[in-house]
């Protein structure tokens, strides 16, 4: 894993690199606008819809390009990765792509939709309990037994890298943007979607976005260093983090402007808003950013605001309570 001194590694030509590299594996996602949604918030948004993206999130942009950097002579020894369910589904994509194998760590109430397409695309899946058991110390040692490269969710230069991909096709698309806005999980999309949006606009503003009940990277940002909390009971299953990482943290620090948060309810009802209103299915973790724009959780008259859309994965049964 990197040290701090590794933080400065992840420059924008890195993820120009990344997204070259990722082209054959990766979705060049839609932006999409409502004026509904607009009206009601008083903000001009652009969705870029990773809810589209191959696996249904953004997480098949980091999984693709650290795979892609690995050394050929390591993928026999096949790769591992520990995840609620969107980075467990990029690995097992990414690595039946290059022809290595994959065993996914992930929690026992995982979204049953995560965990079976994650065994479709032939990973295996070794299950734990998120409050008494160390995912990262289950995966390790499955990496030490078999010799398989451990793939982290977030916490590597090669992860931020490939995420920031998604910032770099959404300004292209729209270059005058004046701020964006990403959820945080354990900071990879917010950490290189900010490394790439300060290259091409130096001037944009940047916005992360956690549930109430697991805001654990704005306590951190508070405190001035990495703060854990508990394992939080949020819906949103992607950002159940429970501590920034090394790397994205130190990003964060430089290049974000503000997190804010937003409640349970108000995810809910951005997603129903967003099902309804614009037709598009987006999981509670995709639905955070945009819920803090609807809710008016920034600061006003921002201008043209990017919304990162992370994710589309969402049980059936999960989607109906929520819409009950």
């Amino acid at each position: 894993m990197p040290e701090m001194g590794r933080v400065e590694a992840v420059t924008f030509a890195e993820i120009e690199g990344a997204a070259g590299r990722i082209g054959g594996i990766a979705r060049r996602t839609p932006v999409l606008t409502s004026r509904g949604f607009n009206a009601r918030s008083g903000a001009q948004v652009f969705f870029k819809c990773e809810n589209f993206q191959r696996c249904g999130a953004f997480k098949i942009r980091g999984a693709a390009n650290f795979l892609l950097s690995m050394a050929p002579a390591d993928l026999p020894r096949g790769v591992v990765a520990f995840s609620s369910g969107n980075h467990a589904q990029a690995v097992a994509v990414a690595a039946r792509e290059v022809g290595a194998r994959a065993t996914i760590v992930m929690p026992e109430d995982a979204p049953r939709s995560k965990m079976e397409a994650t065994q479709d695309a032939g990973a295996r899946i070794v299950t734990h309990n998120r409050f008494t058991e160390s995912r990262e110390a289950i995966a390790r040692g499955i990496a030490e037994e078999s010799g398989a490269t451990v793939v982290p969710p977030f916490d590597h230069p090669w992860i931020v890298a490939g995420q920031g991909t998604a910032a770099l096709e959404l300004l292209a698309e729209v270059p005058e943007l004046d701020a964006l806005v990403t959820p945080i999980g354990g900071g990879g999309l917010i950490s290189g979607c900010a490394v790439a949006a300060r290259q091409l606009r130096p001037a944009i503003r940047i916005f992360g976005v956690e549930p109430e009940i697991a805001n654990d990277a704005f306590l951190s940002l508070q405190a001035g260093y990495p703060v854990e909390i508990p394992p939080p009971e949020t819906i949103a299953d992607g950002l159940r983090t429970v501590k920034p990482g090394v790397v994205t943290f130190a990003i964060m620090q430089r290049l974000v402007d503000e997190v804010a948060l937003v409640s349970e309810s108000e995810i809910v009802e951005t997603m129903k808003f967003l099902l309804t209103r614009m037709k598009i299915l987006v999981e509670p973790s995709g639905a955070v950013a945009a819920a803090a724009v609807l809710f008016g959780k920034l600061p006003e008259r921002l201008g043209k605001v990017g919304v990162v859309l992370s994710g589309g994965n969402v049980d059936a049964d999960a989607l109906a309570d929520f819409l009950r």
